[in-house]
């Protein structure tokens, strides 16, 4: 496997738990992982959209990486194997 394609792969790796994590972290509708998670990080009236705002952000920022990862090995990687 090419330097290349390693680096894809843990670019693809890292990217898909950080949402996975990300994703967990955003306040829901009721009480879910978001609340057991960060539950104290939500009680700060004052920096709680800000918060929002960077959680957005990151999430966004990660699957952008993820979806770029994901292009790039289809078209590096040969057709028919992953090794």
């Amino acid at each position: 496997m090419s330097p290349l394609n390693i680096l894809l792969v843990v670019a693809w790796a890292v990217s898909s738990v950080a949402l996975i994590v990300l994703i967990l972290m955003h306040s829901g509708k009721g009480t879910g992982v978001s609340d057991m998670i960060a539950s104290s990080m939500y009680n700060a009236a004052a920096g709680s959209a800000t918060w929002e705002k960077n959680l957005d952000r990151l999430t966004i920022i990660f699957g952008l990486v993820f979806a770029v990862t994901i292009f790039a090995m289809m078209l590096v990687f040969p057709q028919g194997s992953f090794a």
